[in-house]
């Protein structure tokens, strides 16, 4: 019987249980518990069926291998009261915005090098950081138009950020999708709550890339630069680009004319001033990054260096969301706001330090160590649960580049109750949440992406290992407005995509995107695609 879900749940031993403390729900999650109970076992299937069902529908897919499969959404969504959620805002915030002001120095007086804040080679041997547009100034001077700050609960219950995504985070088309998912398969507990809606993300973001058109522009042409269809993530595109009524384009679809970037359309050539790429640097350029790319359009750089086109996310931003920087946003906030953070980070080790090192390489068996470049959870070696030859591989491996290496403790994600083979199980989660600055100020979509780690024990939470994703309840505060559902819009006005239908979201590592650009290149007759994409999951 359905009412007995949660009397056999077992959290998971040290981690912090977000529903659960002993065999009490929390207060945030008492009547969504109690509406679980009053669901019968077939009901509860139906609609667990009626949620798969739905996503595979809607093309809400995502690649593992070139084979293309549903999301997983699991029915019991995260939910996140006020209080903590009001920190985590401020958190947020306060890191876009030193983040801002990082790239802006480092790209220009150095302030930071001079004063001993982070070293110059930090900066200078990070493979994101870009001479090439060294000296280019954003109109209204934002870099960071989206972020996704990914955060993780310890087994204390305190948020803390893992890492910092400021080139094309991408997944929130699924936290839109979710929303429109869950609160059809759960009306009475969704009428129950007073969720903060995320239905407004695509105008925030198009208001943000609007303002951040060339000066002198009242009007601007926005649009969104796709690898193409082939893409894991080309349903966000395309979901965005209806979203905001803008057009999706391809690099093929976009010419550089004396500084100038156009589209062609069926009218003609039209002059574009906004581009929000999805396209990584490298591929964005032909004539400035790798020279075989069709991706990109030859001109961009130089259109931009004149100030006739702004390009959101802005190239070179990858130098501020590598590990190693990350390891030094704590000194960066107080060095630019004199603050101290509002959210903490995970310790972390700095493998090209000797101190730190020596330290390490005496306990790998209990520590996790990343690549500094890594994405999607590529290259994470989890040190108990690695073999002995996996560890003296992976010594060797760091000696011989430590700088590309930083170390943190094996942090106990927090779990939430997930429905798997006809029963809850505690499973680890994670949240990114998106930020969108539009010069004025950087706003924090209410929800985020919360990930799902669906095997048993693992805490990697990337859809390439398996993983899932929850919608995500903010709580509005005592004495706030009503709030609405926040249906993700289907679309003001329909545009088509310029070529294929939506697939999935997925992964965007570089070797993979190297993988899209030659696939592409041997279609080149026909299209221009392949990729780079911050993988969300």
């Amino acid at each position: 019987m359905t009412h007995h879900l949660f009397e056999s749940y077992d959290d998971a031993g040290p981690a912090y249980d977000e529903m659960f403390t002993g065999r009490a729900p929390r207060e945030a999650y008492a009547r969504l518990s109690q509406a679980f109970g009053e669901l019968s076992g077939r009901e509860l299937e139906a609609r667990v069926e009626g949620l798969q069902s739905s996503y595979l529908d809607q093309g809400v897919t995502f690649d593992i291998g070139g084979e293309e499969r549903a999301f997983p959404i699991d029915i019991v969504p995260r939910v996140i009261e006020q209080e903590p959620w009001s920190r985590i805002d401020l958190g947020v915030q306060q890191r876009v915005k030193v983040l801002e002001m990082f790239l802006a120095d480092i790209y220009g007086p150095g302030e930071a090098f001079r004063d001993g804040v982070i070293p110059r080679s930090v900066v200078t041997t990070s493979s994101h950081y870009t001479r090439e547009t060294y000296g280019i100034e954003p109109p209204n001077g934002v870099r960071v138009h989206v972020s996704g700050i990914d955060l993780i609960r310890d087994d204390a219950g305190e948020f803390r950020v893992l890492e910092d995504n400021v080139r094309v985070p991408s997944g929130v088309s699924y936290v839109m999708t979710n929303r429109r998912a869950i609160s059809t398969a759960l009306p009475e507990s969704f009428a129950q709550h007073r969720v903060r809606p995320v239905a407004n993300y695509p105008q925030r973001l198009l208001a943000a890339l609007r303002a951040a058109a060339p000066a002198g522009v009242i009007d601007p042409t926005v649009v969104v630069l796709t690898p193409g269809a082939y893409n894991g993530a080309y349903f966000e595109h395309a979901l965005l680009a209806r979203t905001m009524g803008v057009e999706l384009v391809e690099g093929r679809d976009l010419e550089c004319h004396r500084g100038r970037v156009v589209m062609r359309t069926t009218n003609g050539l039209q002059q574009v001033h906004v581009i929000y790429r999805r396209v990584d640097d490298e591929f964005l350029d032909p004539v400035h990054f790798r020279a075989d790319t069709l991706l990109g359009c030859p001109g961009l750089v130089n259109a931009a260096r004149a100030g006739n086109v702004t390009i959101a996310n802005a190239i070179g931003n990858g130098v501020a969301d590598d590990k190693l920087t990350y390891t030094y946003l704590p000194d960066l906030i107080r060095y630019y706001l004199s603050e101290e953070p509002i959210l903490a980070n995970v310790d972390t080790w700095r493998l090209g330090e000797p101190e730190h090192r020596e330290e390490v390489m005496d306990r790998l068996d209990e520590l996790v160590l990343k690549p500094v470049d890594g994405s999607g959870g590529k290259g994470i070696v989890i040190g108990p649960k690695a073999s002995v030859a996996e560890l003296d591989q992976l010594r060797q491996t760091v000696l011989k580049d430590p700088r590309s290496w930083i170390a943190q403790p094996v942090v106990q994600l927090s779990t939430v109750p997930t429905y798997l083979d006809g029963k809850m199980a505690p499973r680890h989660v994670d949240l990114r949440p998106f930020a969108v600055n539009d010069g004025q100020k950087v706003w924090v979509l209410p929800g985020g992406l919360t990930r799902v780690a669906l095997a048993e024990g693992e805490l990697i939470v990337n859809s390439s290992r398996g993983g899932g994703s929850k919608d995500t309840w903010v709580l509005a505060g005592p004495g706030a407005a009503p709030v609405h559902p926040g249906h993700a819009p289907v679309g003001p006005r329909e545009i088509a995509p310029l070529d294929g239908g939506p697939v999935g979201e997925g992964a965007g590592a570089q070797a993979e995107q190297q993988q899209q650009q030659q696939q592409s290149q041997s279609q080149s007759s026909q299209s221009q695609r392949a990729i780079v994409e911050d993988e969300p999951c």
